[in-house]
């Protein structure tokens, strides 16, 4: 009898245990979004540019039909986005898998996943060689860490846009303020390539 009881209450633990187990996630209550194998933490945190902030970067540069825009910290997309809907090409680059999610669903929403890819790659090892366009948010010392590489694989010509920082003692071409922002912009030139294996040398 008594083994019987014992065998019993063993039975009901046992089923209590395997329910709560497989009790559902409370409502509301969402998953943490793993990480990507191999990348870093993201280097910022995320605050989106204002769209008339946006229009103004993509109108410094000249986006167009035929250009290939990178944004580099993509965020939720919305640069790419109004890239492809001036004819261009757009490339998000975003090392947290959120915000490649919303970026995706951006474009989605928009209709233009046919111009825009979004990737979930660490901006600091990402070939940029395609790009005619690259748009940056970052922060003044991060801009500073990429400036040899947009100076060494860019090609002359490229256009380069950065939302309220500057590239050290690289001077922009043109500084504008919109809507409370300041926008930086330069042009990649045959002589750069050179400037950054001299100050890599030192």
């Amino acid at each position: 009898m008594r083994l019987r009881l014992a065998n019993a209450l063993l039975i009901v633990l046992a089923l209590g245990f395997g329910t709560a187990t497989a009790a559902p996630v409370p409502a509301g209550q969402a998953a943490a979004a793993p990480a990507q194998q191999g990348l870093r933490q993201p280097d910022v945190i995320y605050v989106p540019t204002r769209q008339t902030v946006v229009d103004a970067m993509l109108k410094v540069t000249n986006v167009k039909a035929g250009d290939v825009v990178y944004d580099l910290g993509c965020g939720d997309g919305r640069i790419v986005v109004s890239a492809a809907k001036l004819g261009a090409r757009g490339i998000g680059i975003d090392i947290d898998p959120r915000r490649v999610a919303e970026a995706n669903e951006n474009v989605k929403k928009n209709n233009v996943g046919d111009r825009v890819r979004i990737l979930n790659q660490d901006l600091f090892t990402t070939c940029l060689s395609e790009a005619s366009v690259v748009t940056l948010y970052l922060l003044p010392s991060l801009n500073l860490k990429l400036r040899p590489t947009v100076w060494k694989t860019l090609r002359p010509g490229t256009r380069i846009v950065s939302h309220d920082f500057d590239m050290g003692d690289w001077k922009p071409e043109q500084t504008l303020s919109v809507d409370g922002a300041t926008i930086y912009y330069w042009t990649i030139t045959p002589d750069l390539a050179k400037r950054a294996a001299a100050e890599g040398s030192k």
